[in-house]
């Protein structure tokens, strides 16, 4: 989803902990060292693209960065990498891998 079968080893990743899952937001920063594409089931016209990745992790969140935090970011359309990171990782409940433009700095800053 947002990219992320575009992800190849060597990339860096941002890792958050599903809070629908009792987790905590922003954990961790990584580096993909193998990623390898789901082969897609024969005979469902629709499916989300899925992806296999091994991580080597890098660092760890040194301040919270969440659903609570990134909540009031409501605003789409305002480029604000915090209204990125609300729009692709908390407008569904659901554990995705997204490709990040600008907010990469902006997460670089929590480490």
């Amino acid at each position: 989803m947002y990219g992320g079968r575009r992800i190849v080893a060597g990339d860096t990743i941002y890792i958050f902990a599903s809070e629908t899952e009792d987790g905590s937001g922003l954990v961790a920063r990584g580096v993909i060292t193998s990623a390898s594409a789901v082969p897609r089931k024969p005979g469902i016209a629709r499916q989300t693209p899925r992806v296999n990745i091994t991580v080597r992790r890098t660092a760890l969140s040194k301040r919270p960065l969440g659903r609570t935090e990134l909540k009031r970011f409501a605003d789409w359309k305002d480029g604000r990498p915090e209204t990125e990171l609300n729009f692709k990782f908390y407008r569904q409940a659901t554990n995705k891998i997204g490709g990040i433009s600008e907010a990469a700095a902006f997460l670089d800053s929590y480490f």
